[in-house]
């Protein structure tokens, strides 16, 4: 009786170290599931804040074009001398066509992050709102850094086949159909940060206004 009591005694031992096992795996196999639902959703949120990111970047570049773009377009009608270096236009940077842009707009225009030292900040300043202040977005948020815009004066604005050098191999001054204008155009580059400093949007329109 004593060695038959025994056996029974461990036999339900066994089959609870047997349960207590199929516990374990099973709590092992949901926490590998909560993590791999915690790191799909973290991912989300990751990519859903890139996109945000950009998307604001974009709003701010658009944003300083527009106001490049209005600079110039109401200095040309009220100052009658719009020209690069002019009191108006300080901050233009000449466009040689035989030389090219200068160092400064190349490294404007193709720079993979911020750049500071060249360019106009679009703040409320000059025109804009300050981008980086949430209390001025209207409950949107706020930009890492104001956005930035450099204008460049391509020249005249001359008729199709003038220039310096067209199809036919002529200059433009030579060329039949040839007419002076006081119009020049410009190209203006923005640049802007979203909320996220790394995350930088680079846009870029040409502008055609009165220059003298």
């Amino acid at each position: 009786m004593h060695h038959t009591f025994r056996r029974r005694v461990t036999g339900r031992r066994g089959e609870q170290g047997a349960v207590l096992v199929v516990a374990l795996v099973f709590l092992m196999l949901i926490t590998l599931l909560s993590i791999a639902a915690a790191s799909h959703s973290l991912l989300q949120q990751r990519m859903a804040g890139g996109l945000r990111d950009a998307q604001q970047a974009e709003m701010g570049a658009e944003a300083a074009l527009r106001g490049a773009e209005w600079r110039l377009w109401t200095a040309s009608a009220t100052s009658s001398a719009l020209r690069c270096g002019s009191a108006v236009l300080t901050d233009c940077y000449l466009n040689d066509p035989l030389t090219g842009p200068v160092e400064a707009v190349k490294v404007f225009r193709t720079s993979a992050g911020w750049v500071s030292a060249y360019g106009t900040e679009y703040n409320a300043g000059s025109g804009g709102v300050d981008f980086t202040s949430p209390a001025s977005q209207a409950g949107n948020a706020a930009l890492a850094r104001n956005p930035r815009y450099l204008i460049e004066d391509l020249g005249p604005e001359l008729p199709p086949d003038t220039g310096i050098q067209h199809e036919s191999g002529a200059s433009g001054a030579g060329s039949v159909g040839y007419t002076s204008t006081s119009r020049h155009v410009y190209r203006i580059t923005a640049r802007s940060t979203g909320g996220n400093a790394n995350t930088v949007r680079v846009f870029e329109s040409t502008f055609s206004a009165k220059g003298d």
